[in-house]
């Protein structure tokens, strides 16, 4: 008996390999249409290729409805009676399955009595029951083919399978929609169906109907895997802390859009740590849903962390929320990102950026500025300008976005003393008082170029009130070049270790070369080291004295200082 089982298993496989190889390597195939001609299509696609690239969209072939029929009822005679499937069943898989159902028709287009010609055919060549039925839970050949068993033909040997899709079934899937929840949560297959029950249990009792928790099962089937599955239970059951209702989660969730519910939890977690309160956290859903919806939520994350970064409260950004403009959430946040690079591009110091941030954040979500450069030649100014302007008044950035026209501006230039006299007015100087008219001639450059260092000071750490007091005893800072002053302030917090606060007490540290402090501190601290010489002396004292005065005072206290300074001075200026 098992001599003869395997005989007829290597006749099926003869049978089966001349006909793939007959009907996947002919030089044309025939095509037939609706008016009933048919055709000689070119070109064919051999079984060689991706399974993906299999002839799917070639229209079914063209047979008589009667034939069809026939062939229909031959299949489901065959799954229903030869292979004691339950008529539902075999009826859904005859019914629903053309594509199966057109390879076996090819091999009959010539007989007449097409019925018998495919009970008797079924009858000694078993078919793979996996295809008609993943096709008829509506799976094309090119998604099912990955999940055809390899050693397994007939459908009742995967009952893990089948038994899930019965509790589907039961539930009021439509039979031809499971194919999607296979694809997109296979594993839900491959346990017991009281795992599958139980899960579409903790759905209803979250306050949906069985109606509802189909459609929500079909569109998002991924909800049905573990952890996701436990992460939306979680998520909504947050919302209805919140009073939200079921019906407006449903409303989101059948668009079939897939979410990190996680994610989402996460967030509605970090607005009412800002302090959002219920009434105001309904609120914000209610008019700004994409809030949660969009990208999970990260896109609101992200949005919100980088615009605490300048100091914008918890309560503001909970009335920015409020007052959320009707636009896509990840534009807004793509909006903010660029406003606050066109304000560094347009070298604002680091307070205005802030304070812009912090009192215009609607604004800048709302608006696609232009790019710096361009606005520029549009508006005939310079930076400088451009500066006073923004800072003036930042609503006039609403008339700079993308696609609006910029006329230049009519501006009357005024001459570089007037620039000068108004930047020392800005700086607290009386008009025509002696301070001024001192000030005017110990500040040289032009009135740009001293914003500019001024601008740099204040960004390195000094407060405007103590950097005015710098600028009386030492006016000569603001001659000095910006790259000048970064280089000389990097050597004092980097090379010497001095916080940047010590050039209050000691702004001359400035007029002096690198090469004179590096000299002083380098022998400074080898005498410390000796043990010759006090520790932390102030800055001034160690620098301002003259060489002459440095050598008697410092250098000469140690038997080998001269020789020491005279080796620190060669290597540090020949470098």
């Amino acid at each position: 008996m098992i001599h003869f089982k395997n005989h007829l298993l290597r006749s099926d496989l003869k049978w089966v390999f001349f006909n793939f190889a007959k009907t996947n390597f002919e030089s044309s195939k025939i095509a037939f249409w609706a008016s009933g001609s048919c055709q000689i299509v070119k070109n064919p696609r051999f079984y060689g290729k991706r399974k993906s690239d299999r002839n799917e969209d070639v229209p079914l072939i063209k047979v008589s409805r009667g034939r069809r029929k026939e062939a229909q009822t031959a299949l489901l005679e065959y799954l229903h009676s030869t292979r004691s499937m339950q008529f539902r069943d075999a009826e859904n898989m005859s019914m629903n399955s053309p594509r199966f159902l057109e390879n076996i028709l090819k091999k009959f287009t010539n007989d007449e009595n097409i019925g018998k010609s495919i009970t008797r055919f079924l009858r000694y060549h078993p078919i793979n029951e996996f295809e008609p039925f993943f096709e008829s839970i509506g799976l094309s050949p090119s998604e099912y083919s990955s999940f055809l068993p390899r050693n397994v033909f007939f459908l009742n040997d995967d009952k893990l399978l089948l038994e899930n899709y019965y509790v589907l079934c039961n539930y009021g899937i439509v039979r031809n929609k499971i194919g999607k929840i296979y694809k997109e949560a296979t594993e839900v297959f491959r346990h017991d169906c009281e795992i599958l029950q139980a899960k579409l249990k903790s759905f209803e009792e979250l306050g949906f109907d069985k109606s509802t928790v189909s459609d929500i099962v079909v569109s998002n089937p991924y909800l049905l895997l573990d952890n996701i599955h436990r992460d939306f239970l979680i998520a909504v059951e947050k919302l209805k802390t919140l009073d939200i209702e079921c019906g407006w989660i449903e409303e989101h969730m059948l668009k079939g859009d897939t979410y990190n519910w996680r994610h989402v939890y996460e967030l509605l977690c970090l607005l009412r740590k800002m302090g959002c309160s219920k009434m105001q956290l309904r609120e914000i859903l209610s008019q700004a849903s994409r809030l949660i919806f969009e990208c999970s939520g990260r896109t609101a994350t992200s949005l919100i962390s980088f615009i605490l970064k300048f100091g914008v409260t918890s309560s503001q950004i909970i009335d920015m929320f409020l007052h959320f403009p009707q636009s896509d959430l990840g534009i807004y946040a793509r909006n903010m990102r660029q406003s606050y690079h066109f304000l560094v591009e347009s070298e604002l110091n680091g307070q205005e950026i802030g304070k812009i941030m912090r009192t215009h954040p609607l604004l800048l979500g709302s608006c696609n500025l232009k790019k710096v450069d361009s606005l520029l030649v549009c508006l005939n100014i310079g930076k400088a300008r451009l500066r006073e302007i923004i800072t003036k008044d930042p609503q006039v950035l609403k008339s700079w976005v993308m696609g609006s026209r910029v006329k230049p501006l009519n501006i009357q230039k005024e001459s570089p003393q007037k620039q000068k006299a108004k930047f020392l007015l800005d700086l607290g100087y009386i008009e025509n008082s002696p301070e001024m008219k001192k000030a005017f001639k110990a500040f040289r450059g032009k009135a740009g170029e001293l914003q500019e260092r001024f601008n740099y000071l204040v960004d390195a750490g000094f407060d405007r009130k103590d950097l005015l007091e710098m600028l009386k005893l030492a006016p000569q800072i603001l001659n000095m070049s910006k790259n000048m002053l970064e280089m000389k302030i990097d050597f004092l917090v980097n090379g010497l270790g001095h916080p940047v606060s010590s050039l209050i007490a000691f702004p001359a540290y400035v007029s002096y070369t690198i090469q004179r402090v590096n000299l002083r501190f380098s022998m400074y601290n080898w005498l410390v080291a000796e043990g010759t010489a006090e520790p932390n002396l102030a800055l001034s004292t160690i620098i301002a004295c003259s060489d002459m005065a440095f050598i008697k005072q410092y250098v000469e206290q140690h038997p080998e200082g001269l020789e020491m300074w005279d080796k620190f001075k060669k290597d540090i200026y020949s470098d």
